[in-house]
């Protein structure tokens, strides 16, 4: 059995200034999104309609500015949505009962499901406001939004935080997080969900990006392969103290999953009944 690495959840601390591993993390999950964005526009779906030559022929057309201005939305919908989800999904009673402890947020309580909810209200918002189709944004998008999960998962890791469910000593890989408030050997769960729902997903869907699809049908894969991923390692995880499992001895998150599934589903069968658009 292996014992979690201790590390300072403070990476750097000067006078009353302390700056976060999972700050950090933070930043490093939207710098990987703005590359990899800036990467995606030369995909053959947007290739056509993007770079400064097409940036001067018309105000819909792509240009690498607008990934900056998808970024400034996203990390809003990212921050509000992950937030008023966690307080919504996860403590409804407590924060209603304690209404100004919403805005403490670092104290922690981000919840993915609300972020992701966040992030289709504030790519609504810049779709409407640059005349352009929704999943459009979304197709450009999805592809990038992996890598920032997975750093998101390596803070959680740092942080000795959502850790997985008793193992077997006999693991290889078993590790005791005493943040647990016990030694008992564990499933490494944040690693498990840095490896699935963030290196394989992105490279999943990274490659199936770069072909030809219907518009939506990129975002129907994220949506879908993320649930199904997310469902299975939450297998592994250690259900929320204050909710434990739910019907069916699930857990809160994968409940949350199961309405992406279906989405993911029905939105590739949808757009790829869809006439191809030029």
């Amino acid at each position: 059995m292996l014992l979690a690495p201790q590390i300072d959840p403070i990476a750097v601390q000067i006078g009353p200034l302390a700056v976060h591993w999972y700050g950090l993390m933070y930043l490093v999950a939207f710098g990987l999104f703005y590359a990899l964005a800036r990467l995606r526009l030369r995909h053959p779906a947007y290739a056509a309609t993007s770079g400064k030559a097409a940036a001067k022929k018309g105000p819909n057309l792509w240009a690498p500015r607008d990934v900056e201005d998808i970024l400034f939305y996203g990390v809003l919908g990212v921050i509000l949505g992950g937030r008023i989800g966690y307080c919504l999904f996860y403590k409804p009673a407590y924060y209603l009962s304690h209404p100004l402890e919403i805005f403490a947020v670092w104290q922690g309580g981000m919840s993915f499901h609300g972020g992701l909810i966040g992030v289709l209200l504030a790519m609504v918002w810049f779709a409407r406001s640059r005349q352009r189709p929704w999943l459009q944004v979304m197709d450009l998008i999805a592809p990038c939004v992996p890598t920032g999960l997975a750093a998101g998962r390596l803070g959680n890791f740092i942080n000795g935080e959502l850790w997985g469910r008793a193992a077997s000593a006999d693991l290889p890989w078993a590790m005791a997080f005493p943040q647990s408030g016990s030694l008992l050997p564990r499933h490494p769960s944040q690693l498990y969900q840095f490896l699935l729902e963030g290196l394989l997903l992105f490279v999943l869907l990274w490659l199936y990006a770069r072909g030809p699809r219907k518009m939506g049908q990129v975002s129907g894969a994220f949506l879908f392969g993320y649930g199904v991923l997310r469902f299975v390692a939450e297998y592994f995880r250690e259900p929320d103290d204050f909710l434990g499992l739910l019907a069916l001895g699930m857990s809160m998150g994968q409940w949350l999953c199961l309405p992406m599934i279906a989405g993911g589903a029905a939105l590739w069968v949808w757009a790829g009944r869809q006439p191809q658009r030029p």
